[in-house]
């Protein structure tokens, strides 16, 4: 049951986005559309994990004097790595994505769990909690970034050359909300979610009496 915890915790109650609201700067930048969601999302899922477990292993033999210079060179390197791949395998993403992904080296949410869980726990919850937390802020990235695209474009799943699927009718995708796509676009989308979550969360002790 611990481990099952350790998975969907950053899922549903400690999301690093709709509940502890963390890693803001990625969310507003890079979400204008569901792929760069979810190729930041699954990027940073990839340094998550591989940190976390190599944090857990190095935990005894790390100094506490310099444990957070040496968790940013874990986690730096893992960055230059899923940054060469996707330059490498996906271009496309990576010119969307840009000077966003090496920023995932200072990403708060993977100092927080490097800090918090990985440095105090064994390698199989350290990688489940890097799974969790790296699933459920890609989900965070992908709703507002389906979110934004729909209401900016009329259209999802648009990358590169290709130009996306039509959901909205044909009238609306000649003049769309383009503020939606647009820097307070980014802002208005997660104040509502938040907004929303929140509203659902306080409510819900109320239904159960």
């Amino acid at each position: 049951m611990n481990l099952l915890n350790d998975l969907t915790k950053g899922i549903f109650r400690e999301n690093p986005v709709f509940i502890l609201v963390l890693g803001i700067c990625p969310i507003l930048a890079v979400t204008t559309s569901l792929m760069n969601g979810l190729g930041m999302g699954i990027a940073a899922t990839f340094v998550l994990m591989c940190s976390n477990v190599l944090i857990s292993l190095l935990k005894d033999l790390i100094p506490p004097k310099v444990r957070i210079p040496c968790y940013i060179v874990v986690i730096a390197s893992f960055t230059t790595i899923i940054e060469k791949i996707i330059e490498a395998y996906v271009p496309t993403l990576h010119s969307s994505l840009g000077i966003f992904i090496p920023l995932i080296a200072v990403n708060c949410i993977i100092f927080a769990r490097a800090e918090a869980f990985a440095s105090r726990n064994d390698v199989v919850r350290s990688w489940l909690d890097g799974a969790g937390m790296g699933l459920g802020f890609t989900v965070a990235l992908a709703i507002i970034g389906a979110i934004r695209e729909i209401l900016g474009t009329g259209r999802i799943l648009a990358m590169g050359d290709h130009a996306g699927y039509a959901v909205l009718f044909e009238a609306y995708q000649q003049a769309p909300m383009l503020i939606a796509i647009l820097a307070p676009g980014a802002f208005i989308t997660l104040g509502l979610l938040l907004a929303t979550l929140n509203f659902i969360r306080l409510k819900r002790p109320v239904r159960d009496k």
